[in-house]
């Protein structure tokens, strides 16, 4: 008769078992649901975040490339009346006027005013988005290339050159591992690097040990995508900076520019367009002063546009443009370069404020 209690004895010891397991389980699983909620929140919170900037990022490119536009644009116009004005000043006084400004300067501006142009038709054509952030690194990588291949910049406009540049700033084509012409425009940004790993939820219920490990791993792929989010945050914030730095002293010194600019349309208007010279006949050392004035300015604020945003490793005789990387694949800020032009082109416009 021992027997019945024996067995019973033993069910008792494995409910006991049974039951430890379960409650184990449920421990490790409830474990492994914390560490992936902290986790997902410590993820989802630096991803906002980044998010954030990464769409400042996109609006300070986008103005500062508007205003660098509109900049180019009105140097064509400036060019085209002072060109017309020269000419009829010419008639009217019988003089040799020349200008004191070096014709290799006006000839930088023109091939800058001519890339605004160019590349407006291009995105227009080509129906781009965000083609005004794509210009402020656009510009400075088309005037090396120039530059650097000896080429004017008329010859290197157009759909293949556009798309090619933009390709190189984002790290290559699509082809090769890169991210296109996408990626140029938004200058590696977060959402286009960032390593967006899937922190998704894992089958638990009857594997609490699998459920653990794999919650640590998530954690693992979380703080390793969260570093790499760090970096890009150091990076576009850097970034930034220089936008900004380069907004504020081409909107300084445009305003300047505008201000010689009004000035020459109006004698325009009155000597070119109505033909009063008979009641102006003082405007020609004016228009002069005008037109030089207005050239320097705008010779300040192309160096400045034209010099690259990022690093350029190399230029290929096709004019196919590499920019550099650091460690990370990220796009190596000119930092040098930019700093020595702004500092000297803002000298050259208080020297210039100073002496008129």
């Amino acid at each position: 008769m021992a027997l019945p209690f024996i067995i019973a004895g033993a069910a008792a010891v494995a409910a006991a078992v049974g039951g430890k397991k379960a409650y184990d389980g449920y421990q490790l699983k409830s474990e492994a649901d914390e560490i992936l909620e902290r986790t997902k929140s410590r993820y989802n919170k630096r991803k906002d975040e980044l998010d954030v900037l990464n769409k400042v990022s996109e609006q300070k490119l986008e103005r500062l490339g508007t205003l660098e536009l509109n900049i180019g644009k009105s140097f064509g116009e400036f060019k085209k009346i002072s060109d017309e004005l020269l000419k009829q000043l010419k008639q009217k006084d019988n003089k040799d006027l020349t200008l004191s400004i070096p014709k290799n300067d006006i000839d930088k501006i023109e091939e800058y005013s001519f890339s605004t142009v160019e590349f407006l038709g291009t995105v227009a054509a080509s129906g781009a988005a965000g083609a005004a952030a794509s210009f402020a690194v656009y510009s400075g990588v088309m005037a090396f290339a120039a530059a650097s291949t000896g080429t004017p910049i008329a010859a290197l406009s157009g759909v293949a050159a556009y798309n090619a540049t933009m390709a190189a700033i984002g790290g290559g084509s699509l082809a090769a591992g890169g991210w296109g012409m996408a990626g140029g425009a938004m200058v590696l940004g977060a959402a286009a690097i960032a390593p967006m790993i899937a922190i998704a939820g894992f089958a638990y219920a009857n594997h609490a040990e699998k459920a653990l490990e794999n919650a640590k791993k998530s954690r693992s792929e979380a703080d390793k995508a969260i570093t790499k989010m760090d970096l890009i945050d150091k990076h576009l914030s850097n970034t930034n900076n220089y936008v900004d730095k380069i907004h504020t002293s081409l909107e300084k010194i445009n305003q300047t520019f505008n201000e010689y600019f009004s000035a020459l349309k109006e004698i325009h208007e009155k000597i070119v367009v109505l033909g009063g010279w008979q009641e102006i006949r003082d405007m020609t050392e004016k228009s002069l002063r005008i037109i030089n004035n207005g050239y320097l300015l705008a010779a300040i604020m192309t160096d400045i546009i034209t010099t690259p945003l990022f690093k350029i490793k190399t230029v290929s005789e096709d004019s196919i443009v590499e920019v550099e990387k650091d460690s990370d694949g990220f796009n190596i800020l000119n930092q040098e370069e930019l700093d020595n032009v702004l500092i000297n082109k803002e000298k050259e416009y208080k020297d210039f404020t100073l002496g008129v």
